[in-house]
């Protein structure tokens, strides 16, 4: 698919980006860091796919139409958006930005690989981006088979796609390999305490 950076705005609060191919527990971390540190805000974002067993719209995603999703691109509404698949896109509203940062918090992104590179294309040095990686595709497959919420079909999809999203790990701040949640938590308190501390 089409990527879309077109207008990225500048930044004025601070980011941190969770990014990661599908399965790698990137959620998992980025809801420790929420849980652990009262500064920091969630960013939730737009997508046009279909809600997840459990999530809930306006909490974990806002589920639109395709067309609300095109009209808010038209319409210069979005910090970042991709196509990530096929006809399924996501993206940041410049609106929750705003909201985060007008209540002197730091936005908590979980997002797409190629949308948190687009970001970090920028240089800007109040956004911070850790990478997530599992130490090995095979890894990845097991756990992406025991959520049961993809076709084996999607499971091949999603395994390519994270054999190509592993070569822009290079480009992020930081890379956790997550194969020990404990230790991968205490790397991400580190990262987050001392990222917080830096001047605007």
């Amino acid at each position: 698919g089409t990527t879309g950076q077109h207008t990225m705005t500048k930044v004025s609060g601070k980011i941190i980006i969770f990014t990661a191919p599908s399965g790698s527990g990137k959620t998992t971390l980025a809801k420790h860091a929420l849980s652990l540190f009262p500064q920091l805000s969630f960013s939730v974002s737009a997508t046009t796919r279909s809600p997840r067993e459990g999530e809930m719209d306006g909490r974990d995603y806002y589920f639109v139409s395709q067309e609300q999703f095109k009209s808010l691109i038209a319409d210069h509404k979005l910090f970042e958006y991709q196509e990530v698949y096929t006809h399924q896109y996501y993206g940041t509203l410049k609106s929750e930005l705003e909201r985060i940062w007008s209540q002197d918090k730091v936005a908590l992104f979980d997002i797409d690989v190629k949308g948190a590179f687009g970001i970090e294309q920028l240089k800007q040095k109040n956004v911070l981006t850790i990478y997530i990686k599992t130490s090995s595709l095979d890894v990845l497959r097991q756990r992406l088979v025991a959520r049961h919420s993809d076709s084996e079909e999607s499971i091949e999809q999603r395994l390519r796609r994270a054999g190509e999203e592993l070569e822009y790990a290079k480009y992020f701040d930081y890379v956790i390999t997550n194969d020990r949640l404990d230790l991968a938590k205490k790397m991400v308190e580190v990262l987050i305490e001392d990222f917080l501390q830096q001047p605007l």
